[in-house]
């Protein structure tokens, strides 16, 4: 959506009190939102005219135009396809390891095509771009703010770090 068109949307133009403790009266502090949304929007731009962004959209567009990496992806959607019917029913089904090491074996032939392997450096770069700039953003507001991110195991971050953890609540776990 275009910059100009943020200040037309429905509320976006309304001030908000700043947030307080229960029993604390506002200080009066006062967000633009229509303010706060075009900034966003120019952050955005920033990242994606950034040489990450324009290493990501290059390798992706290779990945794209490589047959073979087009054959192994769709054979690979397959395979977890295969797989979630499998896992409906856990790893009892008579096919479950079978239909895993073939997402495994499919994946192991992308990750030895080039643009793949550079896509998926480039990807992983974007993305830690883009959570650092959400991380800087949230302990701007407060260093107990959930930050969410691709992290498999974010409780290894432990509380404050940014993961899944509820710090409010008593603690981690």
């Amino acid at each position: 959506m275009p910059r100009d068109e943020v200040a037309h949307l429905p509320g976006m133009t309304e001030t908000l009190p700043a947030a307080s403790a229960p029993g604390e009266a506002a200080f009066g502090a006062t967000a633009d939102l229509a303010a706060l949304a075009s900034r966003a929007f120019e952050l955005g731009d920033l990242i994606k005219h950034s040489a990450l962004a324009a290493e990501y959209a290059y390798w992706k567009e290779r990945v794209q135009r490589h047959d073979g990496a087009q054959q192994l992806i769709h054979e690979f959607a397959r395979a977890k396809e295969q797989f979630a019917e499998c896992e409906r029913f856990g790893r009892f089904h008579p096919n479950y390891n079978e239909a895993l090491d073939r997402i495994y074996a499919v994946e192991t032939r992308l990750d030895e095509i080039e643009p793949v392997r550079r896509f998926k450096a480039a990807e992983a770069a974007v993305d830690q771009l883009l959570h650092e700039v959400a991380m800087t953003i949230a302990r701007s507001v407060s260093d107990t703010i959930k930050v969410p991110d691709n992290d498999p195991n974010p409780k290894a971050k432990g509380c404050g770090g940014g993961g899944s953890c509820s710090c409010g609540s008593g603690g981690c776990g």
